[in-house]
């Protein structure tokens, strides 16, 4: 039995295995459609009703299949905890933990399980390329994270040292002062907080200049990641033929 269930949602290769992938991609995004439809103003409490309805049926099969999957694993707490694993768990968890936080919306990246469905090799290579792409950034992104971080709090205490006098209400406190901070370095500019004091400009002027390479670093950094990824899988592929 245990070998059945194994083949039947690992292996897409034969009639059921197949047929079991489409039904679970297939009601994915209906799931997705139906929450989007919830979110609607205006429906019907009939509609909710229906919607209800068919969120649990979708949370049945959700639920039996993560069983399902997690009896055939081979390692079960390394499927638990993979990605796919922790996905598939907080796409049902919250139907179970009523009035916590929802998210039915992180079903959307079960939708990559179609890759594996339909045989989209090219695609399977591209996730892959990622993958190693993330593995060969990964110590630069952490000090990227730092250094940003770094900076996030000196543009937060720099502008509350030049306006909390000028505006004690909107700069009341560092932490107060951090969402500046966020919308500054990351050139976005809300324009709901701004400085009013000269140096306060002044000051807002430097942070917008490092802001412009702090958001253009981490666009560097995958690029070259991914160039070379696609290299080293290249070398790969040339080493097998």
């Amino acid at each position: 039995m245990k070998e059945k269930l194994r083949l039947l949602v690992e292996d897409n290769t034969t009639k059921n295995g197949k047929l079991f992938d489409y039904i679970i991609q297939a009601l994915i995004l209906l799931s997705l459609v139906a929450f989007s439809v919830e979110t609607l103003p205006d429906i019907t409490n009939e509609t909710k009703f229906y919607l209800d309805v068919f969120e649990t049926f979708c949370v049945i099969i959700f639920s039996l299949e993560y069983i399902i999957r997690v009896y055939v694993a081979e390692k079960p707490l390394k499927y638990i905890f993979s990605f796919y694993g922790v996905i598939d768990l907080m796409a049902i968890l919250p139907f179970y933990l009523k009035g916590t936080l929802d998210f039915r919306a992180l079903r959307v990246f079960r939708v990559f399980r179609i890759f594996r469905a339909l045989k989209l090799i090219r695609y399977n290579k591209a996730l892959h390329r990622f993958h190693l792409a993330a593995k060969l950034v990964r110590e630069e992104i952490i000090l990227f994270l730092i250094v940003t971080a770094i900076f996030m709090f000196l543009a937060s205490a720099g502008i509350y040292y030049f306006e909390n006098e000028a505006q004690p209400e909107v700069f009341a406190s560092i932490f107060h002062s951090a969402w500046w901070a966020v919308v500054t370095l990351t050139t976005v500019g809300y324009g709901d907080v701004y400085p009013i004091t000269t140096g306060g400009k002044i000051f807002t002027f430097c942070i917008l200049i490092i802001g412009v390479g702090i958001v253009t670093i981490p666009a560097g950094l995958v690029a070259t990641s991914l160039s070379k990824a696609r290299e080293i899988e290249e070398r790969d592929d040339s080493q097998l033929e």
